[in-house]
């Protein structure tokens, strides 16, 4: 008997087969096996997002919280909080991404922490680095909601981790 995720993930590999054949004949294009695969692959990498960015503010939120009934630090020092979040989360992500998105093929080989520490530069590089500089210039230079602008973030950052990840930090040998 098949578990409810497999079930689960099926009817989305039959649903997005679909859309993307729909869209594909719409454009005048025959959808091929590898389009599909790599579409596939980039939502498997958003679902371990969505996950990682959900996990990172309990992680957060707990911390904090914890670290202010314990008395350990002041309630204004939210960075420690942010930094056990980040380094947590991103492993969590690390360890997904390594077991469902960028599977190793039959004979090919990674170093795993060369791929955890190329996968720390990748996310500190796309999350903090970058996704601070687009906020002031969405929010300082064009004006736009400081609500809005990490939506709009989303956007450039997640194809961007999605392509350092796949070709740099899960690289195959």
């Amino acid at each position: 008997m098949q578990n409810v995720g497999t079930v689960i993930w099926h009817w989305i590999e039959v649903i997005a087969h679909a859309v993307l054949n729909l869209f594909f004949k719409l454009i005048g294009k025959e959808l091929t096996q590898s389009q599909f695969d790599a579409f596939m692959q980039f939502v498997k990498f958003g679902i371990v997002g969505v996950s990682n960015t959900v996990i990172s503010y309990v992680l957060y939120a707990v911390s904090l919280i914890g670290f202010q009934k314990a008395g350990v630090l002041p309630k204004s020092d939210y960075l420690v909080a942010q930094v056990i979040a980040f380094v947590l989360s991103v492993l969590w992500s690390f360890y997904w991404n390594n077991k469902l998105v960028f599977v190793l093929e039959e004979g090919k080989q990674r170093s795993v922490w060369k791929a955890l520490l190329k996968t720390y530069v990748s996310y500190s590089f796309t999350g903090l680095f970058l996704n601070s500089i687009l906020l002031i210039l969405w929010v300082q230079v064009v004006g736009i909601s400081e609500f809005i602008a990490p939506i709009i973030n989303l956007l450039i950052s997640v194809p961007l981790n999605f392509v350092i990840n796949k070709f740099w930090a899960f690289k195959q040998k």
